[in-house]
């Protein structure tokens, strides 16, 4: 924020204290928008008379903006036609190599474009996303690029942003209730054929470690492990689905206990590489041998799917383009007239596999 506009927002708000109008209640766009029952940024395209707003749509919102004396602000419009040239990111976490990745694609594709990137952490909570999500708009991010957290989404917020006409790109982890564009893998047929991999290789007694569930890649990714089972005839027990989380330590939790239960599957199909590699600790420090007694899948490809022993099969998600063209997404929606329709990208992925789910001995 420079000197001058700086002062002049101080005077602004000073102003607010000593000019008796300021004392009055006038209508925000929100009341217009919901006196007509239409959206915030349909009233904001109407006001300002842009051409993306039909001529009917015009004059109501006009009459109806007069009817509840409606003020613009003059602070709020200034900074609405300053252009900061800042994208604003959110991701849950930078505990495993899968962000980061993304990150360096978003970064790419945001400095070739003349743009500046403030990134931010919601450590897997809605409370701190939420947080994050106000300091970007408070920032003047032009547009947002977010992977929703493990707990679920802060969906009103979102829209209240994109009313705002501030659009969001989301990626990976998006959200199930709200229109905008959306860079995913096919989580569903990925999740199928990793299980399939699996009963193909000899495996009978699968099961699936879940991740949270309020996201929707657990619900795809639960979906496709089921479908497999169903299309191959295998049994479908209560203890087949446990859900875990995101983390190394739900998934070492988890195997702990059918260890304990003596419940122990041929296999395992697991939600991410941070569970399966938790898994497999437990598997270790139990005696017993990863794939002999139990196979491992995981999901997302980390680095340290390659370092451990046995190496880890896991599904392969391409990181670096998710990035990029999420990054792109935001970008067209920032900068074109008029601006793109919403759509999802579906990226290509692929399941490496590796020692961890080959079966070496008979059955």
């Amino acid at each position: 924020m420079d000197i001058v506009f700086a002062l002049k927002f101080i005077y602004i708000f000073a102003l607010s204290f000593t000019n008796p109008d300021s004392m009055k209640k006038y209508a925000t766009l929100k009341d217009i928008a919901n006196a007509l029952k239409i959206s915030t940024a349909t009233v904001s395209r109407a006001l300002a008379d842009r051409w993306d707003v039909n001529a009917e749509t015009k004059r109501i919102v006009f009459e109806e903006a007069k009817r509840q004396n409606y003020k613009p602000n003059p602070i709020a419009k200034r900074l609405q036609n300053r252009h900061s040239k800042t994208i604003g990111l959110v991701v849950p976490e930078f505990k495993t190599s899968f962000f980061p990745n993304i990150i360096s694609g978003i970064q790419k594709v945001v400095d070739e474009a003349g743009f500046q990137l403030l990134i931010t952490q919601s450590q897997e909570t809605m409370e701190v996303e939420l947080r994050n999500l106000k300091l970007l708009e408070n920032n003047m991010v032009e547009g947002i690029l977010i992977s929703i957290t493990r707990e679920g989404e802060n969906s009103d917020y979102y829209q209240e942003l994109i009313d705002s006409e501030i659009p969001i790109v989301f990626f990976n982890r998006v959200s199930s209730s709200i229109e905008a564009p959306k860079v995913i893998i096919d989580d569903y047929k990925l999740a199928f054929f990793a299980t399939e991999h699996l009963i193909y290789s000899g495996f009978k007694k699968i099961y699936h470690f879940a991740g949270p569930e309020k996201l929707s890649v657990t619900m795809e990714r639960k979906r496709g492990f089921l479908d497999a089972m169903k299309k191959h005839h295998r049994d479908i027990s209560e203890n087949s689905v446990l859900t875990t989380g995101v983390f190394s330590d739900k998934g070492y939790d988890a195997m702990k206990m059918l260890i304990q239960k003596n419940d122990l599957p041929e296999a395992i199909f697991c939600f991410n590489d941070p569970t399966a590699l938790g898994a497999l600790k437990a598997i270790k420090e139990e005696g017993l041998i990863c794939p002999d007694d139990i196979a491992l899948v995981g999901f997302s490809e980390t680095e340290l799917a390659l370092l451990v022993d046995p190496p880890l099969t896991s599904v392969q998600q391409p990181s670096f383009e998710m990035g990029e063209v999420a990054a792109r997404l935001l970008i067209a929606q920032i900068t074109q007239n008029p601006v793109p329709e919403p759509e999802t990208v579906c990226l290509i992925a692929k399941l490496n596999v590796r020692k961890s789910s080959i079966k070496v001995k008979g059955d």
